[in-house]
């Protein structure tokens, strides 16, 4: 069960171009934002869409296919873990973001 400690699947359409940064060791990082729906249906029987967005980073291999197969609007299924970080922005505020820190891809649809 450690395994299924901190454990994230989503299944989403990306919300911009992969960002690409080659690091100085040639490591190579992805990273992009992920739609997720849920729809149901409110109180008084309409049909609403909830969309939530999540920010998904990966390292290495899983970045280099990011990086060659992956556009705005590809739907995939992401697994990896929850992390949280935080930076200082440009006017020294310190701001927090929460990542998916992908270990697992699986594109779906057509190319």
């Amino acid at each position: 069960m450690n395994a299924l400690k901190n454990k994230v699947q989503l299944i989403g359409n990306l919300g911009n171009n992969p960002e690409i940064i080659t690091l100085d060791s040639g490591k190579k990082l992805a990273k992009f934002s992920l739609a997720t729906n849920e729809t149901y249906k409110n109180s008084q029987g309409q049909k609403v869409t909830d969309t939530q967005w999540h920010y998904i980073v990966a390292w290495n291999k899983t970045a280099e296919i990011i990086e060659q197969y992956l556009q705005k609007g590809s739907e995939v299924i992401v697994e990896g873990k929850l992390t949280s970080r935080s930076f200082e922005d440009k006017e020294g505020n310190k701001r927090y973001v929460t990542e998916v820190v992908c270990n697992e891809l699986l594109m779906l649809g057509t190319k």
